[in-house]
């Protein structure tokens, strides 16, 4: 294989994470509340994780890293009370970065925050389709 074949071959990668969800937690909030109460938490806790991951990359854009710290203690709160442990976790990850100033781990572990998100998220839904 000559140099100028292989770099027609290159595939990008695109990263997948597992996500863990707490069907225990999730359960426990449509005992607690009932179907249509424990779906309207859920649905306001998703809509406020969108909206703190969406402000989590522009405050690391522009470098507020206090404000960026203190959204992603919220986001970890929120991801345990609907039970996105694996969100919570990714979370957690980029606290410690910011924490350490480790700024090329940082932007790693953000990255796969956001991803996380979107998939936990994904199979949030996933599992309200199905009996919980």
């Amino acid at each position: 294989m000559s140099d100028n074949t292989s770099a027609k071959q290159i595939i990008p990668l695109t990263p997948e994470e597992g996500v863990r969800m707490s069907r225990d937690r999730l359960s426990h909030l449509y005992g607690q509340f009932g179907d249509t109460s424990a779906e309207d938490i859920i649905s306001r806790a998703v809509e406020a994780l969108a909206l703190r991951m969406s402000a989590c990359q522009r405050l690391y854009q522009v470098g507020q890293r206090r404000e960026m710290r203190r959204n992603l203690r919220s986001q970890i709160v929120i991801s345990e009370q609907i039970g996105m442990m694996s969100l919570a976790d990714a979370a957690r990850n980029v606290v410690d970065c910011l924490d350490r100033d480790d700024t090329v781990a940082l932007a790693a572990t953000l990255a796969r925050l956001l991803r996380i998100g979107e998939q936990s998220m994904s199979a949030l839904w996933d599992l309200q389709d199905l009996s919980v």
